[in-house]
């Protein structure tokens, strides 16, 4: 029989004050500050509901990418999924009429995709990056020839309330979407068996697997979730940008790993979590939109992302790590 504890995951939440756990939180004010001193159109109620809904679909993605990573694995298809939900859910609702029943059959695309990847990963034993990476190009490549390389638009126009609406003043339909996904990813991963055996598999996967935990099937789990997130960030993209094109998702293989990486989450795996993609979504939405409003060239800001990315490694890197699978 499994021995469970019923203690905290493994570098979830320490007792003790780690300036390496507040940083995050520290550069988060100091970039509200630094450009709220540079550019007036900063502290804004508007830019700030602007950045909300700008940041939802990126905080989205990363919550199951999170898991993924906390098992000491890698995804680096969630873009391509998001693309190849976005494209057959919008082609499904204009063929089919379909509206608000978009939203469930694209968490079940998307939930697929993710447990194909972990089949293969898990029943194959390929390395998650390599499978990952050519399931990147396939589902790219799917969806641009649904596609045909051009944006298609939904018909349903009601359909952009659950993502542009307002049901609460200043703050668009999908930032409370995303929040109640993060808060839901919060409490799996602290209050329930899968969210613990994601911080013991990602901390020693033979350890987990000498304890009886059922290790490939959890990895599956994972990438199912990844899937999932994945595909409720692409219903709500597409609900808020009014269509499903070429470059939906095309900056979230990038963004999605410096947020949960600058967050403090660690790519070997086993520390770090949800709570702290939060942090890390936060910092890239507010530098994104702060240094845009600056006049900073989109070339420059890669520059400065990859900077930051780096920085965030060698500042929360431990001194024994073992290798990403």
């Amino acid at each position: 029989m499994t021995q469970e504890t019923l203690s905290p995951p493994p570098g979830a939440f320490s007792p003790s004050f780690d300036w390496k756990q507040a940083l995050p939180l520290l550069v988060v004010v100091a970039l509200v500050i630094f450009f709220s001193l540079t550019t007036d159109a900063f502290a804004t109620l508007r830019n700030f509901s602007a950045i909300a809904g700008q940041a939802s679909a990126l905080l989205i993605a990363c919550i199951g990418l999170t898991f993924v990573i906390l098992m000491g694995c890698i995804d680096l298809s969630v873009g391509a999924t998001v693309l190849l939900v976005a494209a057959v859910t919008v082609t499904v609702m204009n063929n089919f009429g379909l509206v608000f029943s978009a939203l469930p059959l694209a968490l079940l695309i998307g939930g697929t995709l993710g447990a194909i990847n972990g089949v293969v990963y898990t029943l194959g034993r390929v390395p998650s990056f390599v499978v990952t990476l050519g399931s990147l190009s396939i589902f790219s490549g799917l969806a641009l020839t649904l596609l045909q390389g051009r944006a298609v638009a939904y018909q349903a126009l009601e359909f952009e309330s659950i993502a542009i609406g307002q049901w609460i003043p200043h703050l668009p339909n999908i930032a409370l979407w995303a929040l109640v996904a993060w808060a839901l990813s919060v409490f799996v991963a602290h209050r329930t068996r899968f969210g613990r055996y994601s911080y013991l598999i990602g901390g020693g996967e033979r350890v987990a697997h000498t304890a009886g935990i059922p290790v490939q099937r959890y990895k599956i789990y994972a990438f199912c979730a990844s899937g999932v997130f994945a595909g409720l960030a692409a219903i709500l993209s597409v609900a808020r940008l009014g269509a499903a094109g070429p470059s939906l998702g095309s900056d979230l293989l990038l963004n999605s790993l410096a947020a949960i990486v600058v967050g403090g989450t660690s790519l070997a795996g086993g520390r770090g979590g949800p709570q702290r993609t939060l942090i890390g979504v936060l910092i890239i939405a507010l530098m994104d939109n702060g240094l845009n409003l600056l006049g900073v060239s989109e070339f420059m800001q890669m520059v400065i992302k990859g900077a930051v990315v780096i920085a965030a490694v060698l500042t929360g890197r431990q001194p024994a790590q073992h290798v990403v699978k």
